[in-house]
């Protein structure tokens, strides 16, 4: 099975909607994958991310189902340097998390005081249930560390969603803590990650991805990559520190 997670358009989230620049993007991208075999489509439930899937639907005469838990990974926590107002869970400086060696641990991530207050573990554990529940769906039920094969099969399902979320469903195929791809991956506005499965011993399936935050149907079209992923490369640019 062939798992395709995408990110949406450059976001207006004042209106929750695509900029101009988002618009154009999501029209490349649906030019890319109008041209897959798309077993099911599945779609965050805010504006941003259902309009993107939108312009890939009318071209595809298609329709997606919309999932509440691939909304945007929502907890709040008092991140360490901001006393003032809490910011999302998986944005902190660098100095700070990888201060805590425990940020790094796949079952022990979500258990220091910062996490438990915010009941970050709660509310990721239930986005994998529910993943895992769907992915039985398609024929392949989370054991142990790995998946059980009900159903063989090489369907392709879609994904669009966000980039915190994204790191969620990717830490749970790869069993690793969601902090190390929150802080070490970037997903650019529409970018396209594929994930495949591998049935090496019948019965028995991990998952490993293809390619990550692939944005070639823009660099195709001359279209920029846009910047909201990412911060300054360097400090004494004009990009956003924070």
């Amino acid at each position: 099975m062939r798992i395709v997670i995408i990110r949406h358009g450059d976001p207006d989230y004042e209106k929750d909607s695509l900029t101009e620049k988002g618009w154009r993007e999501a029209k490349l991208l649906a030019e890319r994958i109008s041209k897959l075999e798309v077993t099911a489509f599945y779609c965050s439930p805010l504006g941003r991310a259902r309009d993107t899937a939108a312009v890939t639907l009318q071209k595809m005469n298609r329709e997606a189902v919309v999932c509440d838990w691939l909304r945007e990974f929502p907890p709040l926590i008092w991140r360490p340097d901001v006393t003032d107002s809490k910011k999302i869970a998986w944005d902190w400086l660098p100095e700070d998390w990888t201060a805590e060696p425990v940020y790094f641990q796949r079952d022990n991530w979500a258990e220091t005081e910062i996490m438990r207050q915010g009941k970050v573990g709660e509310i990721y554990e239930a986005i994998i249930r529910s993943f895992d529940t769907l992915l039985a769906e398609h024929g392949y039920v989370r054991e142990g560390e790995y998946y059980r094969v009900e159903r063989s099969n090489r369907d392709t399902i879609v994904f669009f969603c966000h980039f915190g979320l994204e790191c969620v469903l990717l830490s749970r195929l790869m069993n690793v803590s969601p902090m190390i791809l929150w802080h070490h991956t970037c997903a650019a506005p529409t970018a396209v990650t594929t994930v495949i499965s591998e049935e090496r011993r019948r019965g028995k399936a991990a998952f490993r991805v293809s390619a990550f935050g692939d944005t070639s149907h823009l660099y195709a079209a001359g279209e920029e990559i846009s910047l909201s992923a990412r911060f300054c490369e360097t400090f004494d640019s004009d990009e956003r520190h924070d």
